[in-house]
């Protein structure tokens, strides 16, 4: 009986997928030789990029010494240096992980496999706290609220919105529209994701602290109501109807809350003397159906728009066209 050659059994270097990982990482010199090392060992035949997002701390130099492909982006910002990756690089699979050193780099293996073999667009490592530590209370709630809000407009497909850890196929990445600056890129990822109703996945992965000396770029305040103004803006972007209708029902209902006193005074004795109120809540009258007809009208454009961008993400290949 013949027996399989080497070649039937596994596939050639030509054939094998091409995997990059790709690290946007600022001031990171503490952790990204332990990252980079990390991954070789997990992904070997995969390609490291490395961006350094101005970095003062040498991060660059120790990048490239541990073997990783190193870019610089000068303007800083996590959404600048996503938009300049998903631009230049080209791939079958991307592996985005922070270069922080709180993922799981084993984990990469079964992330990738899951996105290839089941033909996803995304597959998102969905953290699990390996000591009480590893995750801020501050940054734990503003996850879960904001995942929360994300889940009950777009879909409930997704567990942990904002990870930093995600596998993309080359359809989702050059198809993606990235126009975030900062760290709402991570919710641009996700709303995309659930609009198109693209086929996703997700992995339990290990979520762990940071080494002493490292310190996180993400402030919970601040960039938590960035996330929020982001949702907030892309609800009106890809919902309009859900939020002018929102905002509609709002001014009518003020309106007709002002109005009531005035019209019962009118049917007692036929006078209006609080006319300013009056006129108050008729212009919120005529605001609130203004504002439902645009949602209207706005929720026609969403859809083209929408349409536009599924085309966009069927016209790119989910392999690297052949030379």
């Amino acid at each position: 009986m013949p027996t399989a050659t080497t070649s039937e059994v596994a596939p050639s270097a030509a054939t094998a997928p091409q995997i990059a990982v790709l690290v946007p990482c600022r001031d990171e010199a503490l952790t990204i030789g332990t990252v980079i090392r990390a991954f070789q060992s997990a992904l070997p035949a995969a390609r490291i990029h490395v961006y350094d997002n101005a970095s003062t701390d040498g991060t660059a130099a120790i990048a490239a010494e541990a073997g990783a492909l190193v870019r610089q982006e000068m303007r800083p910002g996590k959404g600048h240096v996503v938009r300049r990756m998903f631009a230049e690089i080209e791939a079958e699979a991307y592996v985005l992980v922070d270069g922080d050193g709180t993922y799981d780099a084993a984990d990469a293996p079964e992330m990738v496999r899951l996105l290839l073999e089941d033909g996803l667009d995304m597959v998102t490592g969905v953290r699990v706290d390996s000591s009480p530590a590893s995750y801020r209370p501050g940054h734990r709630f503003g996850n879960r609220v904001l995942t929360a809000i994300v889940r009950s407009v777009f879909g409930d497909r997704i567990s942990d919105m904002l990870s930093g850890y995600r596998v993309f196929s080359r359809r989702f990445v050059k198809s993606f529209p990235a126009l975030s600056t900062g760290f709402e890129t991570e919710t641009e990822f996700t709303v995309h994701a659930l609009e198109l109703g693209l086929p996703l996945g997700e992995v339990r992965t290990r979520y762990s602290e940071r080494p002493e000396g490292s310190a996180s770029k993400l402030r919970t305040w601040r960039d938590g109501v960035r996330i929020l103004h982001t949702i907030v803006n892309l609800v009106r972007e890809e919902r309009p109807l859900m939020f002018f209708s929102a905002c509609g029902a709002a001014a009518i209902l003020i309106g007709v809350a002002l109005a009531v006193p005035v019209v019962a005074q009118y049917m007692a004795n036929g006078l209006v003397p609080r006319l300013p109120t009056a006129i108050l809540a008729a212009c919120l009258e005529l605001l609130g159906f203004l504002s439902l007809f645009s949602g209207l009208i706005l929720d026609s454009v969403a859809r083209g728009r929408k349409e536009a961008k599924r085309i966009a993400y069927l016209a790119v290949s989910r392999t690297l066209p052949s030379a």
